[in-house]
């Protein structure tokens, strides 16, 4: 027994500490002491050994038991003397990170011989603001690898069969050692399948895959937006040694429109108005997605005034209904006038002054009176 600590402490657990409380703690020292990490350290291999010695007693139900009952000396009448005289001290790390970083010795391992599922794809799309809205249906033409039908994705010419890679035994990973840890990587020779084609398909050339054209059928449905995906299962690169095909991501990016803007389910459009048709109100055909609507204007409209019309908006992905549209005024002032259009506006302007004028001239009498107010004053003579 290397270590006379209270393991709970050296794990930094509370004595009732679930199991996977304790592999999170554990795994986190191991991380931060780890010999690689702190190079010709004794304090942190230390540290690093006394916490493997730790999670090897919790970690382990019988132990744990003991250890909770009679602590240290409970185990050395077991006969437990510690990981450090059992054989690898690192065997607990090593089983708890081998799928993160390759590490060898775990007891879990794949079949480099197993079938292997083909890659996913991504098709970029880009459609019109209308055919987002509305949905479409497309053909679109893509290239893929297929599983070669020769060899039906084995990648050896018919007759024959891949042999064992000589150098990884089949396993796909050679093995050599870093530090304290045998670390496992890909078999530079067989690439990970653990097989070598010695007499390779005339028509994949060994790969298993062959490029072929395809098209594709795609329904869009109506309510799309820049980023919406479809996933057409199956229809991504095919698999090895009878392992499926991946899948087929469509990514939408939509088009901008002239006139509409868009934000989610709703629409936004700018309308103009002329200055005359603001001022004594009306009634106006507004263009929308789903073709148009009426909308009343009352008088006396100013600019950037919003009116909403219900239910004119985009269509929900998810069948909820439509979104609204936001008709925004813009109230245009005429140009190039005439000199009839002038002297009526002039005729206009007189009047609405002659109306005013009892406004304005409060205004500046009150303007004159804070101006005198303020007016600095002269020294008096003497």
């Amino acid at each position: 027994m290397s270590s006379s600590r209270c393991y709970y402490e050296i794990l930094q657990v509370s004595r009732d500490a679930s199991g996977d409380v304790i592999k999170k703690s554990y795994r986190k020292l191991a991380m931060k002491y780890h010999p690689d990490r702190n190079p010709d350290d004794a304090e942190a291999e230390s540290c690093f050994k006394e916490a493997a010695e730790a999670y090897e007693v919790l970690s382990d139900a019988q132990k744990r038991q003991i250890y909770d009952t009679y602590g240290h000396e409970g185990l050395k009448n077991t006969g437990y003397s510690g990981p450090g005289n059992s054989g690898d001290i690192f065997s607990n790390i090593n089983e708890m990170f081998g799928d993160l970083f390759g590490f060898g010795g775990g007891s879990r391992r794949r079949d480099p011989n197993a079938p292997v599922q083909g890659e996913d794809l991504r098709y970029d799309l880009e459609i019109s603001f209308m055919d987002a809205v509305h949905g479409i249906e497309k053909e679109v033409e893509i290239t893929k690898r297929e599983t070669c039908w020769t060899c039906e994705g084995s990648g050896a010419r018919p007759g024959y069969k891949p042999q064992t890679c000589p150098s990884c035994n089949g396993r796909g990973q050679v093995i050599r050692s870093q530090g304290f840890f045998q670390v496992s990587s890909t078999c530079p020779q067989c690439h990970g399948s653990g097989q070598i084609v010695t007499e390779p398909c005339v028509d994949c050339h060994g790969e298993g895959l062959i490029n072929r054209k395809k098209t594709v059928k795609l329904k869009i449905p109506a309510g799309v937006d820049t980023g919406s995906r479809m996933r057409l299962s199956g229809e991504g690169e095919g698999g090895r040694r009878g392992g499926p095909a991946g899948d087929l991501y469509v990514v939408i990016h939509v088009r901008d429109h002239e006139f509409f803007l868009r934000d989610g389910q709703t629409i936004y459009l700018r309308y103009p108005l002329p200055m005359v048709k603001a001022a004594l109100g009306c009634e106006v055909e507004v263009p929308t997605i789903h073709g148009s609507s009426h909308l009343k204007i009352p008088a006396g409209t100013q600019s950037a005034k919003r009116f909403t019309l219900r239910r004119e908006g985009i269509p929900s992905l998810r069948g909820g209904g439509r979104g609204d549209m936001i008709v925004e005024v813009q109230v245009e002032t005429p140009v190039n006038l005439t000199k009839k259009q002038k002297a009526i506006l002039q005729e206009f302007d007189g009047l609405s002054q002659e109306e005013d004028s009892g406004f304005f001239s409060k205004l500046f009498q009150s303007h004159s009176k804070t101006m005198e107010k303020d007016k600095p004053k002269g020294k008096k003579k003497k």
